[in-house]
């Protein structure tokens, strides 16, 4: 494999390259975890064909083929994880590295705008109250004055 095809940090850079370099390693691993989910079965089913060891007690070869087997279904969960964890990397170098920089961009100016107006005398106008609609000034006509001595208290 030649420089130019390897995967490096400065190829990882752009969201492009980030999601062909996911979609590479979801193709390569992908059948790797249906093969080795398709061995961890047949596996299981070979083992529990065994006939039982002289000596075992009654549930001895039952838990011996799980516990040959279990090692096999871990490791397609482990790859299916890391097809995971790819993705989870995208997203967070996309969040950090990307929208971060932006959104502390935006809040600067914005503190900018805020001082600039705070400054040249203009106070930030508060936001007014609307008025409340009329069925709940003069309480729902459902209910009646029920609720009339709650809005009065508060």
């Amino acid at each position: 494999m030649s420089d130019q095809n390897q995967w490096g940090p400065d190829r990882l850079r752009t969201p492009v390259d980030r999601a062909i370099h996911l979609e590479q390693r979801k193709a390569q691993l992908l059948p790797i975890v249906d093969d080795l989910r398709r061995l961890a079965r047949e596996m299981e089913a070979a083992v529990h064909e065994f006939e039982a060891i002289e000596g075992d007690l009654p549930v001895q070869p039952w838990l011996r083929a799980r516990s040959v087997v279990r090692p096999l279904f871990k490791a397609a969960d482990d790859v299916e994880k890391a097809i995971a964890d790819l993705a989870r990397f995208n997203a967070r170098y996309h969040r950090s590295y990307e929208q971060l920089p932006q959104k502390r961009e935006e809040k600067r100016v914005e503190k900018a705008r805020m001082k600039a107006l705070n400054k040249g005398g203009q106070e930030a106008q508060p936001i007014a109250s609307t008025p409340a609609p009329e069925h709940e000034q003069t309480g729902n006509p459902q209910f009646g004055d029920v609720f009339k001595g709650l809005r009065k208290g508060a």
